[in-house]
């Protein structure tokens, strides 16, 4: 089943349209400098802003100017539109859902109100927007045409992942319509959480350059409408690429740092290749994960290498354009590479000028190329590794004039999530914690030095993640899914106390790696040695049914034979008592419950 694209949106730090951003990369014209809207003291530090205010971008989005949005939320509403209206879009009874990529979401507007919330309550509301979920929900109510909607959160790779996912419940038919991508603000959370892990480069970034010295922060965001061949081809829709193969693994090597073998890059762009068919002489371009840092463009040369061996093609990372638009890049990247497969160039690695030892050597940019299948790499903390391949619609598009309504919106049944009766899924085993005290039983699974470094959610997902696998008798699962509404609040809520108290200090490392959501997942694989698929959901009391579902796609697919399922959350005082103020009660100081799920093929 082909999966065809059939519209694009994007904003970014060298345009607000495909337009815009088209000229910029022809041109190799940067969009990183030094910040103008992002309230920082860290003027050193040059990041890839969007060139719009978040006045300016309330204004096109007509929203209520005396409403709060998250500069996060209007980016993505503003690339949303732009995919809409470029895939001619009517929704009719079609199911439409929308998969968003973030990690910051709305924290641009909690740590500004922060010190309110705290002293005096005030500005709480802002805290009913902050988490990712509510983020993608204020997007999906903007346009009122989303069937459903659900957001993954799993670092670099997230807007990767949501195309992923989208690719596959268009295969299993479960929407009509999926609109992917991400989207994702600066914030001074994650500029500052960054610097903690002193990989941030004080100059413009120079990808797979030999003195390179770290990545610039960028923001952005990027969706693209897919659907079937054969929908778009009814509906008469322009079909742009195809998404033709992609692949998902974990490195389960570091939290932060990625392995000296470059293992789960390597394997996510193999099961890429398997998937659309290819052989690594059939791609025309690769567009790197490339950040910038050290370790990432040592790692990821070692992986290409492993794949494409001495005939490696065009390699460029467009990081040196964007900045580092962390949950957004694989979206915001995958719309470059369309536009470099329409246009028929290859997007410059800006500031190469050094030769790595032993790394690749990457494209200066080159026109007149005629690409067929472009390999896209995303990559994310804690070995959350992606890789989507794009190839050209060789027949060309067609276009008809099709109104864009914003209506007759509807809401899935739960049946079409059953798994259909050729196979079925056996749930082997099932482990909940619900009590702090639970957490003593760590000490029989880790040793105690590093039990006392992690969190109490990290102890927690990791305890009952052990104890649901030897119940099930399972040593390594296949996959690792996983669901959180909130991620390791507890962290989050440190860094936010002492950016109040001390202000744009050296934060907490620790503090700032626990707090992305995946940490949860890919600290089991880690522990583990798990590579296979691992992704996180955030979508507030949905998570678990949304890793529910996935697993479900992937244990009927026939890949898969063992999921790890997981549903891991926490609070704190202070937050509940935030909450409480919201009229929000009996929320619990940690939940866990892991499932292990086996699928098996029904006898004829």
């Amino acid at each position: 089943m082909n999966i065809a694209i059939t519209g694009e949106g994007i904003i970014s730090a060298i345009g607000h349209d495909k337009a815009t951003v088209l000229e910029s990369l022809r041109e190799g014209r940067s969009g990183i400098g030094e910040m103008r809207y992002l309230p920082s003291t860290h003027h050193e530090l040059p990041v890839g802003e969007v060139k719009w205010s978040d006045e300016e971008l309330q204004s096109r989005l007509s929203l209520d100017p005396s409403g709060k949005f998250s500069r996060t939320a209007m980016m993505g509403m503003w690339s949303i539109r732009q995919a809409l209206e470029d895939s001619l879009l009517s929704p009719d009874s079609s199911r439409i859902v929308l998969i968003s990529g973030t990690t910051v979401a709305g924290m641009d507007l909690s740590e500004r109100y922060f010190a309110e919330m705290v002293t005096d309550g005030g500005h709480l509301e802002c805290l009913l927007d902050h988490s990712c979920g509510d983020n993608t929900r204020l997007m999906a109510e903007h346009f009122g045409c989303f069937t459903d909607y659900t957001t993954i959160s799993t670092a670099c790779s997230s807007a990767a992942n949501a195309l992923i996912l989208g690719a596959n419940m268009l295969k299993a038919g479960e929407a009509d319509i999926v609109v992917a991508g991400g989207t994702e603000a600066l914030s001074l959370f994650h500029l500052n959480g960054f610097n903690s892990l002193m990989i941030l480069d004080k100059e413009r970034c120079r990808p797979f350059d030999d003195t390179r010295a770290g990545l610039n922060l960028g923001e952005g965001a990027a969706f693209v409408v897919m659907e079937t061949e054969e929908h778009a081809r009814q509906r008469q829709a322009p079909i742009h690429a195809y998404l033709s193969g992609y692949g998902n693994a974990c490195d389960a090597f570091h939290q932060t740092a990625s392995s000296d073998n470059g293992e789960g890059a390597f394997l996510a762009m193999r099961e890429a290749l398997e998937m659309a068919g290819l052989q690594p002489s059939d791609i025309d371009y690769v567009n790197a994960h490339g950040t910038g840092t050290p370790n990432n463009d040592q790692s990821e040369s070692v992986a290409l290498q492993r794949v494409f061996g001495s005939d490696l093609p065009p390699v460029s990372s467009t990081k040196g354009f964007t900045g580092h638009t962390t949950s957004a890049s694989g979206s915001i990247e995958a719309v470059i590479c369309l536009l470099a497969i329409h246009h028929g160039f290859i997007p410059a690695n800006l500031g190469f000028a050094h030769p790595m030892s032993d790394g690749i050597v990457p494209s200066i940019g080159a026109d007149g190329c005629q690409l067929r299948h472009v390999l896209c790499n995303s990559f994310g903390f804690g070995g959350n590794d992606s890789a989507i391949v794009l190839s050209r619609n060789e027949e060309g598009g067609t276009r008809n004039e099709i109104s864009l309504r914003q209506d007759q919106r509807q809401k899935y049944s739960p049946s079409s999530f059953l798994v259909p009766p050729s196979s079925k899924i056996k749930e082997l085993s099932r482990v909940e914690i619900t009590s702090i005290d639970q957490l003593s039983e760590i000490r029989d699974y880790v040793k105690p030095l590093e039990a006392r470094r992690m969190g109490k959610l990290m102890k927690a997902s990791l305890l009952s993640s052990l104890k649901a696998l030897k119940l099930a008798g399972v040593e390594c699962p296949d996959a690792i899914i996983t669901g959180t509404a909130l991620g390791c609040w507890e962290n989050s809520e440190a860094l936010l106390m002492q950016m109040l108290e001390e202000g744009e200090v050296m934060l907490s490392p620790t503090n700032f790696m626990q707090s992305t959501h995946n940490t949860i997942s890919s600290n089991i694989a880690i522990r583990l040695g798990c590579h296979g698929y691992n992704v996180t959901y955030t979508q507030g009391s949905d998570s678990l049914e949304w890793a529910l579902r996935d697993a479900r796609l992937l244990l009927q697919s026939g890949r898969y034979k063992t999921v790890l399922v997981g549903c891991h959350d926490e609070t704190t005082p202070l937050y509940r008592s935030l909450m409480e103020r919201l009229g929000i009660t009996g929320l619990p100081a940690i939940h866990s419950v892991a499932i292990v799920l086996k699928g098996e093929k029904m006898k004829e």
